[in-house]
């Protein structure tokens, strides 16, 4: 059999199609053949390259990158490959992203990437600067102004972490994508008076929109307006996107009307509808539901494992961790207070203490699906395959005093995580579950009316697994630092 130069082509789809498939192995084993046959194709060294990284077999993928960079270093492609996979990996990447960029000027994703990688080695205000400028030039980059939103935030700005809108609006007025993001941000970052400013000069600027008057009544929920938030949720009913949905039903939950909340999620639930079972789990369980029961089990679902004999050093591992943090304050719209949050897979990086930890984590999901209950095909936890799991993210949290965690989900994974890796040590007088974790209840939400299904102590080389759907929260801790490493096991893209 012979290779031509257009294999690399025929090939590329297929490496799309069974990442999004899942099932890399057959297209690696054709890469791999076909380099066997032309090794100095980089072409198919690159395929080679990512179909190893979505396989999350990163190091191979690493290499291969190398390989691909070596034989053509000035294909944009290979360039941008080339310093994704070094970013992921933990090795420098900004020079590699430089030259990424050199080779393709305007594109988004070596921009970012090269923002990522600038942040990654301590130079978060020269990352924050670089976009700044990018979006002076370029005002309707809508990715662009998260990112530098987002940045900013971390790095401590309340002020001026929104600036760039302000100004790409100046000069695109009418724009109302960009007027919507600029509202939504501001309220992640749970400022709703300033998001309904916001909103109404968007008005102004744009006409009326269902998407502004939906965003308007989540803040007032948010801020304890509930009889503003109804008006506007009222005149917009039915509501048929699950998004809009989901803060409707918040809404209702705040509002202490779990019947309501309940009749709006009853025929909107299926497997895929991700923002919606924390919600049923909430309403159900406030209702007497006996669905409540066959969602979460009364918290059987939550399993505590032991990493410690598998982890080497801890000490190791937390002193690895500790270099990841480059930022000096929590991400605008996650769960944490009073600490912050690593950037990126944490388990791409090639280090030997994460990649211990990496592997005891993988082993102890193995043996906590191994112990799942029999398929179910309506269940979101029960409904996936087993045979094959992956890493929908993972990141590092570093807490310092009275830091902790709003009851919080995580929408975008199938089996989540706490694993403890540092601990502050106890202080006089501190409340008896300090630092604990709590599932199951949501008290932000719907104030103290459920009790957790269970608590969990924390200690170093403890790992916690539960449904991605399931409340979790931590308590507040007087002084000290906790390091914990998170995860969340991403839902197959196949059911029994």
């Amino acid at each position: 059999m012979s290779f031509t130069p257009s294999t690399a082509a025929t090939l590329a789809p297929q490496v799309a199609r069974a990442a999004a498939s899942w099932r890399e192995a057959d297209v690696i084993a054709a890469l791999t053949a076909a380099i066997d046959r032309t090794p100095d194709d980089a072409a198919l060294w690159q395929l080679l390259a990512a179909a190893q990284r979505s396989a999350q077999d990163h190091a191979a993928a690493l290499a291969a990158a190398r390989r691909a960079g070596t034989l053509a270093p000035n294909d944009a492609l290979i360039a941008h490959t080339l310093a994704r996979v070094t970013l992921e990996a933990g090795d420098p990447a900004v020079a590699l992203f430089d030259r990424a960029l050199a080779l393709a000027p305007l594109d988004a994703g070596v921009m970012l990437g090269r923002a990522a990688a600038l942040v990654a080695e301590g130079q978060g205000d020269v990352a924050i600067t670089f976009l700044a400028d990018v979006l002076r030039q370029h005002p309707g980059w809508y990715d662009g102004h998260a990112t530098l939103a987002r940045l900013r935030w971390q790095a401590g700005d309340r002020a001026d972490y929104a600036a760039g809108y302000a100004t790409a609006l100046a000069t695109r007025p009418r724009d109302g994508l960009l007027w919507r993001d600029h509202a939504a941000t501001v309220a992640r970052a749970g400022q709703g008076e300033t998001a309904r400013r916001i909103v109404a000069r968007a008005r102004a600027a744009v006409g009326a929109s269902r998407t502004l008057d939906l965003l308007e009544a989540g803040t007032f929920s948010e801020d304890g307006d509930l009889a503003a938030a109804d008006r506007l949720y009222h005149a917009q009913l039915p509501i048929a996107d699950g998004e809009a949905l989901a803060f409707y039903v918040r809404h209702l939950l705040r509002a202490r009307r779990a019947d309501a909340a309940r009749a709006a999620l009853e025929g909107r639930l299926a497997r895929e509808t991700h923002d919606l079972w924390p919600l049923a789990a909430l309403a159900w369980r406030l209702t007497g539901d006996p669905r409540s029961d066959w969602l979460e089990r009364g918290g059987a679902f939550v399993r505590v494992f032991d990493l410690t004999a598998r982890l080497g050093p801890i000490d190791d591992l937390a002193a690895t961790l500790r270099t990841l943090h480059r930022t000096i304050a929590a991400p605008l719209d996650q769960s944490l207070r009073g600490g912050t949050q690593t950037d990126g897979p944490l388990f791409a990086r090639q280090d030997a203490a994460i990649g211990r930890l990496r592997d005891a984590v993988r082993a102890a999901v193995a043996d906590y699906v191994a112990a799942l209950p029999a398929p179910d095909p309506a269940h979101p936890l029960l409904a996936p395959r087993r045979d094959v799991l992956r890493f929908a993210g993972s990141w590092s949290v570093r807490l310092t005093d009275r830091g902790h965690h709003v009851d919080h989900v995580h929408p975008a994974g199938w089996i989540s995580s706490a694993c403890y890796v540092a601990l502050p040590d106890a202080q006089p007088g501190e409340a008896a579950q300090a630092g604990w974790l709590s599932l199951g209840d949501a008290p932000t939400l719907v104030g103290d009316t459920l009790a957790p299904w269970q608590t969990i102590a924390p200690q170093p080389g403890r790992l916690v697994l539960f449904p991605s759907y399931m409340w979790h929260r931590t308590h507040p801790f007087a002084a000290g630092e906790r390091l914990t490493v998170a995860f969340d096991i991403a839902r197959p893209p196949f059911q029994v």
